[in-house]
């Protein structure tokens, strides 16, 4: 079996919260939408059922890590690019040839506490992360285990 990866998904909390992955019929969402072609990269090559998922609410007060999910089903095509009335509707994707891809997650531990990007930023352990570089807007990014580690021991603490 290959080894665990650790990832960090991005959502705006006002479109999809932790809280809503929580509320979902068996705690399992389809992670649609990603229209970035490294980021379905990511989802293609390299995600796979197992690996862990920092769940983060961007353009929140604050922006923050506020969970723990899980990969259930690897890529598959995402079927709202071809869906007009949808909100990432894709024009030039088609089902012959998929363009865009989905990957199924599974909610996992809410954190004690949110840990925030101010907080990651001046952790000196997490100066590696993807999250924390100028101009990184990745809305899929893969994490370190050590930094993946550092911000779920962050959330525990009260």
């Amino acid at each position: 079996m290959a080894e665990r990866k650790y990832w960090l998904f991005k959502s705006e909390p006002g479109n999809y919260s932790f809280d809503d992955l929580w509320n979902e019929e068996d705690q399992v969402a389809e992670w649609d939408g990603v229209r970035n072609y490294q980021a379905r990269n990511f989802m293609r090559d390299d995600m796979q059922v197992g690996d862990a998922v920092l769940f983060y609410h961007s353009n929140a007060k604050p922006t923050a890590v506020v969970g723990v999910a899980y990969i259930c089903k690897e890529a598959y095509p995402d079927t709202t690019a071809w869906d007009p009335s949808a909100k990432y509707y894709d024009a030039k994707s088609n089902p012959d040839s998929p363009t865009w891809l989905m990957v199924d997650i599974k909610a996992g531990e809410r954190l004690a506490r949110p840990v925030t990007l101010q907080e990651i930023k001046q952790n000196p352990k997490l100066d590696g992360m993807l999250l924390v570089r100028r101009g990184m807007r990745l809305s899929v990014q893969p994490v370190a285990r050590e930094d993946f580690d550092e911000i779920v021991r962050l959330g525990s603490d009260p």
